[in-house]
């Protein structure tokens, strides 16, 4: 909700804002990108609030920061105030890029206090807890050198993400990761109650799910240690997360198949949100690799038509779709940070109209006054 109205997301992830703040000469993409999102009515930005060891890293050493990259960070969550836009701060990453889990198994490999050399140690090591523990609480009380607000209290932050996509291969049961969840939302609920906090998942229903077997895009996705409703419901989790890759979980689907996909596991999530979680849903990663055997940027077109419509009929009929995040925007001169799902949005008219329109008409469900004015000439 905001100024009590329903607050519908048409947003994108731009996950590079803070490492590219670091440095002056890329610096300026981060305001390009915001000026640019404000232009299509995009109000928030999933990014990482985290870089552990490695180059430009924010964590250099368990508790121990780089105060240039913080003040990074600082700018990025200035700038975002500046133009309008909220953020969603992911705090650790499950994959090994920015450092992630591995980075914090290494670090309590090398203080002589690891428990074992698997990056699933992560979620169950003592001393690396505590490590992600202090991490937390250093981010969460920061006092930004820019605004002088400590982010707890900033309202420019949308929301905390505890991990991004995770999973705990070594036990499937899924009884590792939630007891981690369960910890760490408490932890992060005793330091802020003020945000709102999603756990960052990609959606799979777990081994016990019934929807494991009609749902899920294929048999190993219930075997990942992670289960869409059982991490959900954890009481301090505010809203659900869910990712879709549909041409990265199949191996045999055509296009159209996965178009198909697309639409059953939105609804199935959505249907979870209503009736089971009684939560908001949302979709923070979606993307079509270019990759793909007769990749056309059409598809790509009709893909995120496919997602935003979904979005807008749940919206429509107040259901628990609260929005979705593109995976992922860039500006022009960024090849070196692309991947293989990343667009400059204005560069195709098509797809720019699609993100344009699908801001439009869900400022005009959640009767958002501020945006429609903002956006009065595209509208």
């Amino acid at each position: 909700m905001v100024n009590g109205r329903a607050f519908y997301i048409n947003g994108w992830n731009s996950y590079w804002f803070m490492d590219h703040a670091v440095e002056g000469y890329r610096k300026p993409r981060v305001r390009a990108m915001l000026r640019a999102a404000r232009k299509m009515g995009l109000t928030v930005c999933r990014t990482w609030a985290f870089s552990d060891g490695g180059y430009n890293a924010l964590q250099v050493f368990p508790g121990r920061f780089n105060e240039q990259v913080f003040k990074a960070l600082d700018h990025v969550i200035a700038e975002s105030r500046q133009h309008g836009i909220r953020l969603l701060l992911s705090l650790v990453n499950n994959l090994q890029a920015y450092g992630g889990k591995t980075q914090y198994v290494k670090w309590a490999w090398q203080d002589g206090v690891g428990l074992s050399s698997s990056n699933d140690s992560f979620f169950y090591d003592p001393s690396i807890r505590i490590y992600f523990k202090n991490y937390i609480k250093t981010v969460l009380t920061r006092r930004n050198s820019i605004t002088g607000i400590e982010y707890r209290n900033d309202p420019t932050i949308f929301g905390w993400e505890l991990i991004n996509e995770p999973r705990c291969m070594t036990d499937a049961s899924g009884d590792t990761l939630q007891e981690w969840i369960e910890e760490m939302s408490a932890y992060i609920k005793s330091i802020d109650k003020k945000h709102l906090l999603t756990v960052g998942l990609e959606g799979f229903y777990g081994p016990n799910s019934p929807k494991k077997s009609t749902v899920n895009p294929e048999e190993w996705a219930s075997r990942l240690g992670s289960d869409f409703i059982r991490n959900s419901e954890i009481p301090h989790i505010d809203f659900a997360s869910v990712h879709i890759y549909p041409d990265h979980w199949f191996h045999d689907q055509d296009f159209e198949e996965e178009l198909k996909f697309v639409s059953k596991w939105m609804l199935s999530h959505i249907e979870d949100g209503d009736k089971e979680l009684k939560k908001p849903v949302m979709f923070t990663e979606f993307g079509l690799s270019d990759l793909n055997k007769g990749f056309t940027p059409a598809q790509r077109d009709r893909f995120y038509k496919t997602v935003y419509d979904v979005i807008y009929k749940s919206a429509k009929r107040k259901r628990s779709g609260a929005g979705s995040l593109a995976w992922q925007f860039l500006v022009e001169g960024m090849e070196e940070s692309n991947d293989d799902f990343g667009i400059v949005p204005w560069e195709r008219s098509s797809i720019y109209r699609l993100i344009i329109e699908q801001s439009c008409r869900l400022a005009r469900i959640g009767g958002d006054i501020q945006q429609l004015k903002a956006l009065k000439n595209v509208c």
